[in-house]
């Protein structure tokens, strides 16, 4: 597939079967998102990779993080929060692992894992698989943080899910640049 094919007509894929990525396409998926913007060679993102059972396990530990907010939180909540790793046969939650640089601050390496995940989108298009982008408030959850393994200084960017695409694959939506592309304005600071 063409590279400006896939930036021009890759879509989210909410709907996804197994099974799951193979091995050999795990490593394109994973190769392509290395290949992100890193300033100052940081690589400042790790992966990592959520499926079978671990899946189940995942919603648990969602549905103990929803369950630990303050207030009533009702069963159908639980419930959902819990079921929705079963999405995808593969989840890959994408960290950001943010250091101290005198040139690159955290902002760019938040950014450049982003650009990773992104680069995970596009690979998944390239090679006809399906896949869906998800934050939301258990990637800002610190109790999820924790039991993912992550350390301090490192940030769920989000949670990848990836698989087949059930159905068809809806176009894009069509935009048009001059919308939002303007030349700049000099004038406009006077």
């Amino acid at each position: 597939m063409d590279v400006l094919d896939a930036l021009r007509n890759r879509v989210s894929v909410a709907r996804l079967s197994g099974p799951a990525p193979s091995a050999a396409q795990r490593e394109q998926l994973f190769a392509a998102a290395l290949r992100a913007p890193d300033h100052g060679q940081l690589s400042p993102w790790r992966f990592l990779t959520i499926e079978g059972a671990a899946r189940e396990r995942l919603g648990d530990l969602f549905a103990q993080a929803l369950a630990a907010r303050p207030g009533e939180v009702k069963a159908d909540a639980l419930e959902k929060v819990r079921k929705s790793p079963l999405r995808a046969p593969l989840l890959v939650v994408v960290v950001a692992c943010l250091q101290d640089h005198p040139k690159v601050p955290h902002q760019e390496q938040l950014l450049a894992a982003g650009c990773a995940a992104h680069g995970l989108l596009l690979a998944a298009h390239g090679l006809g698989l399906g896949a869906m982008w998800r934050t939301g408030a258990m990637a800002e959850d610190p109790l999820v943080s924790k039991g993912l393994g992550l350390q301090s200084n490192e940030r769920i960017i989000g949670f990848v899910y990836l698989g087949n695409v059930e159905g068809e694959r809806r176009n894009p939506r069509a935009l048009a640049v001059e919308d939002f592309v303007q030349p700049w304005n000099e004038a406009a600071l006077s």
